[in-house]
């Protein structure tokens, strides 16, 4: 199942070919109902804000690019101050006994 938010190649003729031969079934929010994707747009948000948009990437390799954005995603999960909660959603989780 692919899910769109309405973009342009939702009615792409070739997407939906791509879709049909490898058997994926193209579904889309409700226009105006932003709360089904507001979470996956805010993450994605921030994750270009903090990691791609203050760094040049020239001279990277593919290997390097992706270990520099597994050591975001670490970062992201375990050491990035959540304002809500004045901690890091691992923290939190050790908080709430979710997690040792």
């Amino acid at each position: 199942r692919f899910n769109s938010d309405r973009g342009c190649h939702y009615r792409w003729p070739e997407w939906i070919r791509i879709c049909m031969d490898n058997n994926l079934t193209r579904s889309m929010s409700a226009k105006g109902c932003s709360p089904d994707n507001a979470a996956a747009e805010g993450f994605f948000g921030r994750l270009k804000q903090e990691f791609f948009h203050k760094r040049s990437f020239a001279g990277v390799s593919m290997d390097g690019f992706i270990n520099m954005l597994n050591d975001y995603m670490v970062w992201y999960r375990d050491r990035r101050i959540k304002t809500e909660f004045g901690m890091s959603i691992m923290d939190r989780r050790r908080e709430l006994g979710l997690v040792a």
